[in-house]
């Protein structure tokens, strides 16, 4: 029997915090429109990402003002390539339909280096 591996990540992901798990372009382009939202483009088999996931809730909670949502990358490839979103983890942040700010490189993220990237957003 074949495991759909994504399912049971995203599965697994919704317990371990409230971010929201993006399952729709309609989604995306109404979370865009409002905001302020911080997306963050991931995957299951991504070390990184994972190196990450422990403080994701801390953060959601230092930066309630924002609605963090999880892509998954292998299930919305053409929105990460309409995006210029080529290395995960990455993170990306729009209000009104106007992108605020993006923190995309291929390259492990810490908790100092996120902070920073939402610290500014408001300037």
């Amino acid at each position: 029997m074949e495991t759909n591996y994504n399912a049971s990540y995203d599965r697994c992901r919704k317990e371990v915090d409230d971010m929201k798990v993006l399952e729709t372009i309609e989604q995306f382009e109404s979370y865009k429109q409002e905001g302020p939202v911080i997306f963050m483009f991931t995957a299951g088999w991504c070390p990184d990402c994972r190196v990450i996931e422990p403080i994701l809730p801390e953060i959601e909670q230092q930066f309630s003002d924002y609605q963090f949502v999880e892509i998954n990358r292998d299930d919305f490839i053409e929105l990460c390539q309409s995006h210029d979103v080529y290395g995960i983890p990455s993170f990306l942040a729009f209000e009104k339909g106007k992108e605020l700010g993006r923190f995309v490189s291929k390259d492990r993220k810490t908790k100092e280096e996120i902070e920073q990237f939402i610290h500014g957003l408001k300037e």
